[in-house]
């Protein structure tokens, strides 16, 4: 039980890590993205504040924040897989929402078997 308890702490610490890397750091990348995918600007600041309360409510105690936020996550990075099928990216830009997403999926199981 320690391992799975010490790979959920390391796991959601990975989530918040990337997640802070990409829309705080490399943020620029974000905004041509954005605008490369025709999107707008109010809905690339939109997913980036989910994104941001969703990896802070990860690194929570709290068993309902963390399903809440791993949910959160799941469900933006199943829209970013389908804008990349829609826009037809490489397959090398698609593995960033896919890892995200199997993490996230992850945690939710793991928080999920501890309540």
């Amino acid at each position: 039980m320690d391992y799975l308890l010490a790979a959920n702490d390391g796991l959601k610490i990975l989530v918040g890590v990337s997640v802070l890397f990409v829309w705080v750091v490399r943020y620029h990348n974000i905004v041509e993205e954005f605008k490369l995918y025709h999107l707008p600007d109010w809905l690339r600041d939109l997913v980036g504040i989910l994104k941001i309360t969703f990896a802070v409510m990860l690194q929570t105690t709290s068993a309902y924040l963390v399903l809440l936020g791993s949910s959160g996550i799941i469900l933006l990075m199943a829209a970013a897989l389908i804008t990349h099928f829609r826009m037809k990216t490489p397959y090398f830009k698609r593995i960033p929402s896919v890892v995200l997403m199997l993490i996230c999926l992850m945690l939710f199981s793991i928080e999920y078997s501890l309540l």
